[in-house]
């Protein structure tokens, strides 16, 4: 059975165990509350009598809307006003409409027969088998982010390949950068130019 009701200036279409939001209704959580004003009540294609017809409720909660900021200006004359707000409304479930309450859904009664069956496939497992081997090496990207990986240089097959330099092991690998071609401070003394 589904119902159209109407609270805070606005209409919900519901169902028993539904769970809506209202505008803020007194009330702290899981008070009951029954919604008066029905619009329209039916049970599949046909609908029924709403004369003296309620909806019970339960509040679930009293919760916050999203902030929305509220700005004003008026241009050339420096008025500025920034406001936030967020609107207080209620959570509720449907308890009942009419006389028609929310189904409860059973939980499904733990039975022997699987239990039975449990051991059954354990009996079938090999005691041998190791578990199966994942291969978690990582594929090469296809697309490789710089253009010089992207398009490598060409290499003839005549050619011999190019041997890597030996790098001296007595040196220092790291690099400072130049400040040769460097803008002088701010503020500082300029170089006198040499003497010929």
């Amino acid at each position: 059975m589904f119902a159209v009701v109407r609270t805070g200036g606005k209409q919900y279409r519901v169902h028993p165990g539904d769970k809506i939001v209202v505008e803020k209704l007194d009330g702290s959580a899981g008070d009951k509350v029954t919604l008066g004003d029905v619009l329209l009540a039916g049970d599949g294609g046909s609908l029924k009598d709403t004369k003296g017809l309620t909806v019970a409720a339960e509040i679930v909660a009293q919760a916050k809307g999203d902030k929305v900021t509220v700005f004003k200006k008026r241009r050339r004359h420096n008025y500025r006003r920034k406001k936030g707000h967020r609107q207080q409304h209620t959570i509720l479930k449907i308890v009942a409409i009419g006389d028609h309450k929310a189904e409860k859904k059973a939980a499904p009664k733990a039975e022997a027969a699987p239990a039975e069956k449990a051991p059954a496939k354990a009996s079938k497992a090999k005691p041998d088998s190791a578990p199966a081997e994942v291969d978690a090496t990582p594929t090469e990207n296809p697309a490789p982010n710089n253009e010089a990986a992207a398009n490598p240089p060409a290499q003839s097959t005549d050619a011999p390949p190019k041997a890597a330099k030996a790098k001296p092991a007595d040196k220092p690998t790291a690099k400072t950068p130049s400040t040769k071609n460097a803008a002088p401070a701010k503020g500082a003394a300029k170089k006198a130019p040499k003497g010929k």
